[in-house]
Order: structure tokens, then sequence, then C-alpha cells
């Protein structure tokens, strides 16, 4: 990561005004490939509505998001959802880790992924889940960073142009209580990195 980047939580007011970076950074990303639950054409005018269809969970803090902010604009986000459920008040979900194409390979991803597992912690959540395409570089991001794969479905979703591609599930105890960092066997899938 550049000395010129900075990560900011963002506000409710703060995600009004970063609207504009974060649908940029979500178009470049889906035009990349990465299987994000959209599918081409995307646009980024679609990007920007669905970017607003966040906005009440980070109105009532169900949603933590980051921007990883440079000189060039928004290059990187990463989000925290809050559970809804009653018995889920220990976990949380990490979701929409996404670094644009220009700014990858500098270490951003754990950056973010790390500011994320870091608040959770602080938070008081002890356990935190995510999922995504197997074999895909950010599984291999998350499985250096030390989380847990605990199950592969095959063809789970599709990529943007419509292939279907296998998804890796993972977990990661942190805050008080967190079992120290143990080796486990990694599964393997067939999906392809994008």
């Amino acid at each position: 990561m550049t000395h010129s980047t900075t990560i900011t939580h963002l506000s409710p007011e703060t995600f009004d005004s970063s609207l504009p970076g974060l649908a940029d950074l979500l178009t470049d990303t889906v035009a990349d490939g990465s299987s994000l639950g959209f599918v081409a054409p995307f646009n980024r005018a679609e990007a920007t509505a669905w970017w607003r269809t966040q906005r009440p969970a980070v109105s009532d803090g169900t949603l933590d998001i980051w921007v990883a902010e440079s000189p060039a604009g928004i290059t990187g986000t990463v989000s925290l959802a809050h559970p809804l459920k009653p018995n889920g008040r220990h976990r949380a979900e990490i979701v929409k880790l996404l670094v644009h194409r220009t700014a990858r390979g500098q270490g951003l991803g754990r950056t973010l992924l790390t500011t994320a597992e870091q608040s959770a912690a602080r938070s008081g959540f002890r356990l935190l889940l995510l999922d995504t395409e197997t074999a895909s570089p950010a599984d291999h991001l998350y499985r250096r960073a030390g989380w847990t794969p605990y199950g592969t479905v095959p063809s789970y979703a599709s990529d943007p142009e419509g292939e279907l591609r296998d998804c890796t599930f993972f977990y990661k105890e942190v805050g008080e209580g967190a079992a120290p960092a143990r080796r486990h066997a990694t599964c393997s899938g067939s999906g392809a990195a994008p």
C-alpha cells in the first residue's frame, strides 16, 4: 500500500459524498470479471444505485464501510455487516472487499481486511464469516490472512459473463476468546480465478 493512501471509516454523510468513487470502484471490479452478484453488462448508474441501497444499513449502524483513498480517488473498500438475528450477535460478515485494478499487488486488500477484522474485534465480535470465488486472488488472500475454509459449494454463483463458479466459505475467530491461529487442511475447487 502506498504511503499516500488513507483508510477512512464512512459516516452516513461521508458515505453520500463517496458514492461516485464507490460506484467507479464497483464498476471496475465487475468489469474485471469478479463474481460479486452482478452480471454484464453492468454500468456506473447500476453501481451507484446498488450502493444507494446500502445507505439505510450505514445509517442504522448495521453496516460499516471503509474506503482506501489515494490522490487518484477511492482505490479500495471493505464492509462489515452486523448480524440481525439475536442469537448471532457475536458474529459479523466481511462483504465487498474490492481493490481497483490499478491498485492491486500493493497489499491494499490485506490492509483493508485487517482494518475490518480489528474493528470487529474492538466491537466485541468473536467470529467473522465471508465467502468468495474458489481459487480466486481473494481466496488466496483470505487463506494467507489466517482464515479457515469450511466448505466449497460447486457452481454457487455466476461471474459477470454468466459462467458458474465454485464458492468457498471461510471463518475467522477474533477478539476476546479467539482461538490461537492454527493450521488447517485446505480444500480446493475447480473454479478459475477471474
